[in-house]
């Protein structure tokens, strides 16, 4: 006869299933209540703009804190309110003709990311802009509110010392760098 402690040992690892699953989970970014705005200073003017996110799957372990997939921004998105300058962003600086994505591929990160509610990771990877992969670590605001994931960020892209063109002409001048902030909405499922 099989005591009550043998029995709760063996049925332990059925009972531990479902969590040990939960813990990876995938996250399907929903590009059309996703978002990229960005903000660029110059001597005489500040440029604010947004981008359209593509597509974006992101898989993660809690347990083993593991992460992987990505996230797809369409270069020729950019919209600034100015069809002449936003034709001038897509030809000439982000050349679009040749590189219509721009893409993160997370490869890591640190931190907690909680079951539910807020979490602050770090999270790092390969942000590919004009066809050049740059590694990039960035911070990321997640809450998790049941199947419904939001991740926020900000962060810096030196765009010019990354290799794509300085659009200062003249006595106009900007930044060298770009301010993003990246905001990305979606559903959050487990998986196997």
């Amino acid at each position: 006869m099989k005591t009550i402690a043998q029995s709760l040992i063996l049925a332990l690892p059925l009972i531990l299933a479902p969590v040990a699953f939960a813990q990876h989970q995938t996250f399907t970014v929903n590009p059309d209540s996703s978002h990229v705005a960005f903000s660029l200073g110059g001597n005489a003017h500040h440029v604010d703009g947004t981008f359209h996110v593509q597509s974006g799957s992101i898989d993660f372990d809690r347990s083993a804190q593991t992460i992987s997939g990505s996230v797809v921004v369409a270069a020729g998105s950019g919209s600034s309110g100015d069809q002449s300058r936003d034709k001038k962003m897509n030809s000439d600086v982000l050349d679009v003709a040749h590189f219509a994505d721009v893409s993160f591929v997370p490869k890591s990160y640190q931190g907690t990311i909680a079951a539910s509610g807020d979490s602050t990771i770090q999270v790092n990877g390969v942000f590919t802009l004009h066809g050049a992969p740059h590694d990039l670590t960035v911070p990321m605001q997640i809450h998790i509110d049941g199947a419904t994931l939001t991740a926020k960020t900000h962060f810096t892209v030196p765009y010019v010392q990354w290799g794509l063109k300085d659009p200062s002409i003249f006595i106009l001048k900007v930044a060298k760098e770009v301010d993003i902030d990246l905001t990305l909405e979606g559903r959050l499922s487990s998986s196997n």
